[in-house]
């Protein structure tokens, strides 16, 4: 995919939506004076376009997300692409392209000759990029890539430490997972710790070693270090302390939602770093803020997470994960009756249309929101 042809800038959003974007990093807070600096933007003559600038608020909601966890991993952080932010995105397809490039030129020249892919993590990020990166395979020769063979030339292969991919999913998904993906031509290694990365080559804690052109890190997250630096409570993973009703410990009017909140549950449980969880953080507090204008009171009833699964894609055609909820929504194909039987069962689905169409019925909406 080519983010300057999909993307949406912040501004045409802001446009459409009604809010105001102000251009910018979140570089400081002065909690006493309830205001936030924003630095100041450069370009990369260095020159000043933007000043730094100071924002007053009555309520502040801190929702920047995670970045990646290294693990204090030798040479990853040099070695590696992490997915964090569509730059990175960008920066691993054209790292691709130029890669085929290489080996189509090497073809030409008669040489056997071809692509390794490394990809470090085995949850859903890791899962979900190798299936995109191997149905992709379609594609090459729309960019002239004639005498590439995909499944040949192009060599993808997933490490996982777990004994299984997906470890946060049930065993029967993992499972379903692996089989699809070496289906595709892609090798799951499991079992595999990485202790560390070197240019051109992984090598793991048993000494094996596992040679690339390009490798993406999708390990593991971790809230973004300048947390620590705003003078607000934290966890070990730099995560801000947040109480049941998405506050930020110990202060009134900052709140904190998403990868980058602590959320404790009533049952002692951690809320997962899921996109779920962040949308069902953001509807919360939407009700909320909405609703002190009217009544003068803050919200009293805590935030309750809900899970409603979790589907990982595998390509555009191809879906695994679990539906939990409703047990009386109807549903129809592969797993209708998982779905009418259990809150926790498991969907493997592979059809000819998105798992969402074969599993949901057209216009239902998950139960709560």
């Amino acid at each position: 995919m080519d983010m300057h042809k999909e993307g949406l800038p912040y501004t045409m959003l802001a446009h459409h939506n009604d809010f105001t974007f102000v251009y910018g990093s979140f570089a400081g807070l002065d909690a006493a004076k309830r205001e936030i600096t924003v630095a100041a933007v450069q370009a990369d003559s260095g020159d000043v376009i933007v000043p730094q600038r100071r924002l007053g608020y009555a309520k502040l909601c801190i929702a920047v997300g995670s970045t990646s966890h290294y693990f204090n991993t030798p040479g990853v952080q040099e070695n590696t692409i992490s997915l964090n932010a569509p730059g990175d995105a960008e920066r691993f397809r054209q790292e691709m392209l130029m890669l085929m490039t290489w080996a189509e030129s090497r073809a030409d020249e008669g040489e056997q000759t071809g692509v390794d892919v490394i990809i470090i993590g085995g949850g859903a990020t890791g899962v979900e990029l190798a299936a995109e990166l191997r149905e992709a395979s379609n594609k090459y020769i729309d960019y002239g890539f004639r005498r590439l063979d995909a499944t040949r030339d192009i060599r993808i292969t997933l490490l996982e430490g777990s004994p299984r991919i997906l470890p946060p999913l049930p065993e029967r998904v993992a499972a379903t997972a692996t089989a699809l993906l070496e289906e595709r031509d892609v090798r799951v290694i499991i079992g595999c710790r990485v202790a560390e990365v070197g240019p051109g080559e992984v090598v793991d804690a048993a000494g094996r070693r596992y040679p690339f052109q390009v490798c993406a890190w999708a390990a593991g997250i971790k809230a973004p270090a300048f947390l620590a630096t705003l003078g607000l409570p934290t966890n070990a993973a730099g995560q801000l302390e947040v109480s049941s009703t998405l506050n930020v410990i110990g202060s009134a009017d900052i709140y904190a939602l998403g990868d980058c909140a602590a959320c404790t549950l009533e049952d002692g449980r951690r809320v997962p770093p899921r996109a779920q969880a962040a949308h069902q953080q953001a509807d919360y507090l939407y009700r909320a803020f909405l609703r002190q204008p009217r009544t003068g009171q803050q919200t009293s009833a805590p935030y309750v997470y809900r899970d409603y699964g979790s589907l990982v894609s595998l390509g555009s055609q191809t879906s695994v994960g679990t539906l939990m909820g409703s047990r009386q929504a109807s549903a129809h194909g592969s797993c209708a009756e998982a779905w009418r039987t259990s809150c926790t069962s498991a969907c493997t689905c592979s059809t000819t249309a998105p798992c969402w169409a074969g599993c949901v019925p057209a216009g239902w909406q998950w139960p709560g929101r």
